[in-house]
This record gives C-alpha cells, sequence and structure tokens, in this order.
C-alpha cells in the first residue's frame, strides 16, 4: 500500500507546475501530513528530484520518468481533444484519469506546444452523454471478462432480460452506446446505457472466442 501511495505522490508532482502542499496531498491521498513528510523523505532518500519542504509545498523536476514527448501538431490535437471529449462525457473515474493524462502531458511538453493556441475544443457537462454512471462497472467487466445479466427497456419501454458479453464502449453525441455478445439472440447487440434498468455481473468469465469478439463486430459496420 506504501509503494503505491509512494508512486502516486509522484504522478500528482509530475503532473503540477506548483507546490503542492502537504495538506493537500494528505487530503487527496487520505491520509496524515505526517505521513506525508515521511513519504517525501524517503522519496529523496531514493533519490527522486523533489524540492519543497512542509508548509511551502513540494515540486518535482521536469521530466523525471518521462521524456520529453515529440508530437507533431496533427497529433497533439487529437491527444488534447480526445482526453477533453473524455472530460466531457464520462464518469468521475475517466475525467479524473484523464485530468491526470492532461497534466502528465503537459508537464513534458515542450514551451513552444505548451503555449500554441490549440484550435480544437471539445465542450460539454455531465449530462452531455447520458449513462456515464455505470460506466466504471462495464469497464471493469470488459477488461476482467465477466458476463453481465441485464434489464434492457427497448424504445417502447419493454423491458428484456439478456445475459451478455461486455465487449466495448461507445460515446455518441448524447449517450453511451455498450456493444455486446447477446447469448440470447447469438449475436452482437449495442444497448444504450441510459435504457438499461440495472445490470449485476454473473460472475462467469468469459474466453476470447473469434467472431464474438469487440473487433468483429467493428468489422461488420
Amino acid at each position: 500500500m506504501r509503494t503505491l501511495r509512494l508512486f502516486s505522490i509522484l504522478d500528482i508532482l509530475r503532473s503540477r507546475r506548483s507546490p503542492v502542499s502537504a495538506a493537500t496531498l494528505a487530503e487527496m491521498l487520505s491520509v496524515t501530513e505526517r505521513t506525508v513528510y515521511r513519504d517525501m523523505a524517503t522519496l529523496k532518500e531514493m533519490g527522486a528530484p523533489i524540492r519543497g519542504e512542509g508548509g511551502i509545498g513540494y515540486v518535482i523536476e521536469r521530466g523525471y520518468f518521462l521524456p520529453p514527448l515529440q508530437f507533431d501538431p496533427d497529433e497533439l490535437d487529437v491527444v488534447l481533444l480526445g482526453l477533453q471529449m473524455i472530460k466531457a462525457r464520462s464518469d468521475k473515474d475517466m475525467q479524473a484519469a484523464a485530468e491526470r493524462a492532461l497534466g502528465k502531458i503537459g508537464a513534458v511538453l515542450s514551451d513552444q506546444d505548451r503555449n500554441f493556441n490549440r484550435p480544437l475544443l471539445a465542450v460539454g457537462n455531465r449530462s452531455s452523454a447520458e449513462g456515464q454512471d455505470a460506466l466504471s462497472p462495464l469497464r471493469s467487466a470488459i477488461r476482467s471478462r465477466r458476463k453481465l445479466l441485464v434489464h434492457y427497456r427497448d424504445g417502447e419501454n419493454r423491458l428484456s432480460e439478456r445475459t451478455v458479453r461486455p465487449l466495448g464502449l461507445t460515446a455518441f453525441e448524447k449517450v453511451w452506446v455498450l456493444t455486446a455478445w447477446c447469448e440470447k439472440r447469438e449475436d452482437f447487440r449495442n444497448f444504450r446505457l441510459d435504457r438499461i434498468a440495472d445490470f449485476q455481473q454473473t460472475g462467469t468469465r468469459f474466453p476470447l472466442e473469434s467472431g464474438k469478439e469487440f473487433k468483429d463486430y467493428l468489422r461488420t459496420l
């Protein structure tokens, strides 16, 4: 647990340009300030280039762990726009991850890239794509390849029960969609997250199976 916390401290400092106080770190990590002071001493002993002290704040030297990133303008637009879209249309966990990623990228960009006025912007709020609240448990089921028991309402409000293999998630302008292999229909089906009444993991894992994977669904489009 402590090792994970030490890496978390490095990630936080690496994503910030201004000093981060021990009190702020303690609140973010759910520990005491005394624990933060001990962790900082440990990190410095291990050679982490951290500057600062309690009562002032801590910063980490730029470039620690990550080499300078070299993006051409089009690549940088794509990366930043994608992260902005995640922040605008996802649940809290993914929004926080996007914010951390933006901080890490910003910390190692050249001054020219950082100060250039990007021409693309993704805007939105928590209601811009309905169904975000189910994203974290669904992503977990997809990663662990766990079957789901889903109760779903169609466009005419008819409720059905399906056992599905969750395969992928897609964000459209106003709604998130789960793509799954439906064992009842023996075919791919898309489920709007705002129409899923409830779902739960069955505890049963599904294997890799040719013809029933997300890449196979994409080939049908």
